[in-house]
């Protein structure tokens, strides 16, 4: 009796080590465009209900490039684009071209942990410049990919072996189904132990324009204007030259921007469904308790700021803020972290959950020890971040249809919006967003032909309406170029300002 209680006792312990030893399974939604300065997630109620009260929610997270593709590679490599090389959404500008193909990807987050043992999947929209020619992408075991950029109907997606064109099923939609039934094949039984552990990214294409709603959420939001920030509609003097220079907008072009803000928190329902759906499919698996669960954004979104129509690529809030709600073993529910953090950070953290240790060459750094805090307020560490644009703005971005010169250089500039342009070639900045112990401040350097300074005090000037940049003493505006100037020229931990 004494030899089989102690062969029971020696049976359940070897279990309770393999399901200890056992890999987390990793899931990231990522949309696209989704501030949070503007209440970009106050659509997403089961979102926050299950992954931020169910976990942890960031109060300062930031993308390191306000731009799709590069805040995309940057995600997916853990570089800043000044080592990544990808600057904006052509391939001249780096998205999906050579240098991604045959250097990066081999290197990037999915295909480390495909070679860690995990079976990964993807859904949505990759890069933008990817077009399902020839192989998956490295990395990937199964892969449904969007040709291009965000769409809703009439798309191409790249699955698996062939590429399929669909034209009247809704995007967000197909993608949660694809991404529901990859999470079921994929979680056995946890009893089991022999289940493979998955990273699956989903990659819905809401906020972005088209701004394209479900059938089913049509006109929800219909009674909803665009906020109206202090900043909205105002023509401020203490901006660089784009911004400054801008004319107020028109009724009809604000009618305009209130109807896209409408649509944009409409598409965002559905992706909320998807949420629920997926984090339903985990909890009918018994998976739920050993999957990292992440939602964020690429970059965020302005809809009027300083008089500029809509669009990111500038160095506000507005557009530089991401949400980031994260749920998971050995997090607290309802935990809050103000720590500043990037989308750089995210994929050494997800190889810390992974067990994997982070490459050199990868700039961000792990927050996983921070997220296994037992306080509700997650202690506070000091940060400084880099934010980085390059302008786009050419001859080949010129609108006939708006009255501006080709050798301007201008883009962004449409008759929609009363041909307000929101880039330019020499849109060009680096900037240090710095959150530490009673200091919250961003400091700016614009590449034009002024070199012009903006720096704000986001502790007393949430909106940024007064730009302080001359009014800092000397010597910290020159403590604040020269740590701009390392983070710009910064590689691997040289980044941990």
């Amino acid at each position: 009796m004494i030899i089989l209680t102690l062969l029971i006792a020696l049976i359940l312990a070897c279990l309770g080590n393999a399901a200890a030893d056992r890999l987390p399974n990793i899931l990231l939604i990522l949309s696209d465009d989704q501030d949070v300065e503007l209440r970009g997630m106050f659509p997403m109620e089961q979102t926050i209900a299950l992954l931020g009260f169910g976990g942890a929610l960031f109060h300062n997270a930031f993308t390191p490039t306000p731009i799709c593709c590069p805040a995309r590679t940057s995600l997916l490599t853990g570089m800043y684009a000044h080592n990544h090389g990808t600057r904006n959404n052509s391939v001249s500008g780096g998205c999906y071209g050579p240098h991604w193909r045959r250097a990066l990807e081999p290197r990037a987050l999915p295909n480390i942990l495909q070679q860690n043992g995990y079976n990964t999947f993807f859904g949505g929209k990759y890069l933008n410049q990817y077009y399902g020619a020839g192989e998956v992408p490295k990395g990937w075991n199964e892969f449904y990919g969007l040709h291009g950029n965000s769409r809703y109907y009439n798309y191409t997606l790249r699955e698996n072996s062939g590429n399929v064109h669909y034209e009247s099923t809704y995007l967000t939609d197909l993608l949660r189904d694809r991404a529901a039934d990859f999470l079921r094949n994929a979680t056995q039984s946890p009893e089991s132990g022999d289940a493979q552990p998955f990273f699956a990214m989903v990659a819905p294409p809401a906020a972005h324009e088209p701004f394209t709603p479900a059938p089913r959420h049509e006109g929800v939001f219909s009674h909803i204007k665009a906020l109206r920030t202090p900043s909205f509609n105002q023509v401020k003097e203490d901006k660089h030259w784009l911004v400054r220079t801008s004319r107020s907008l028109s009724n009809e072009t604000i009618d305009t921007i209130d109807k896209y803000f409408q649509k944009r928190w409409e598409s965002l329902l559905a992706v909320d469904e998807l949420v629920a759906t997926l984090v339903g499919v985990l909890n009918e698996t018994q998976s739920l308790d050993n999957t990292y669960i992440v939602y964020t954004s690429d970059n965020g979104y302005h809809v009027g700021q300083f008089a500029q129509p809509f669009d990111k690529r500038q160095p506000y809030e507005t557009d530089i803020g991401i949400p980031l709600l994260i749920r998971g073993p050995g997090i607290a529910p309802e935990s809050h972290v103000d720590t500043a953090v990037s989308l750089v950070d995210l994929a050494p953290t997800i190889l810390a959950w992974a067990n994997v240790s982070t490459p050199a060459y990868m700039d961000g750094q792990s927050f996983h020890e921070i997220l296994l805090s037992k306080e509700r307020r997650i202690p506070f560490f000091e940060r400084s971040l880099l934010i980085e644009y390059w302008g786009e703005g050419n001859v080949n971005t010129y609108n006939p249809e708006c009255p501006w010169a080709e050798q301007d250089r201008l883009s962004q500039c449409t008759p929609e919006v009363d041909c307000h342009c929101q880039d330019s070639w020499n849109n060009t900045y680096a900037c240090l967003r710095n959150i530490r112990h009673r200091e919250d401040r961003v400091y700016c350097e614009f590449r034009d032909n002024e070199n012009y300074l903006e720096a704000y005090d986001l502790q007393l000037d949430q909106f940024q309406m007064t730009n302080i940049a001359l009014d800092l003493l000397p010597i910290e505006r020159a403590l604040y170029s020269l740590r701009l100037r390392n983070l710009t020229h910064c590689s691997g931990h040289s980044c941990f300002l």
